[in-house]
């Protein structure tokens, strides 16, 4: 029971902390690129203490940190990870259905990446889920336009 509890809160700070490796091995999106995802652009957490920017990588949804306050930097770097800023934590999306896309999730605290689902509610509104055991306990997080 305690990894569940553990995997919970992990997935409840989705966007606390991240590796500097995974920054260093993707490019950041530029806010000039245009893509047609309707969900591209940027987006903060509910916690209003991170920012990701989204768009296409290569045919696919990604989100890389594009902003981090002053409280997750900290986070982070309590946690042995120097650069929070251009870490990759939404992976490799694709389309599942109307708004919604399917893909991977980066746990910044386990090391991990975890099954994921993005469904927009609205243009102004994502909810984004990470899911283990084969997507039977999930967490999800909405987080709104930046």
């Amino acid at each position: 029971m305690r990894q569940v509890g553990k995997i919970g809160t992990a997935l409840a700070m989705l966007c606390v902390i991240a590796p500097a490796a995974q920054a260093a091995s993707r490019p950041a999106l530029s806010p000039s690129v245009q893509s047609p995802l309707p969900v591209a652009g940027l987006w903060l957490n509910p916690r209003g203490s991170v920012v990701v920017q989204a768009g296409d990588c290569s045919g696919k949804l990604c989100g890389w940190v594009s902003w981090a306050s002053r409280a997750a930097l900290a986070d982070a770097a309590a946690a042995d990870v120097p650069h929070l800023v251009g870490t990759e934590l939404l992976q490799d999306y694709r389309p599942s259905g109307l708004k919604r896309w399917a893909g991977r999730v980066y746990v910044p605290d386990m090391g991990r990446s975890f099954q994921s689902t993005i469904e927009q509610i609205d243009p102004q509104h994502l909810k984004i889920s990470g899911c283990i055991l084969a997507g039977l306990l999930c967490k999800s997080q909405i987080w709104r336009r930046s």
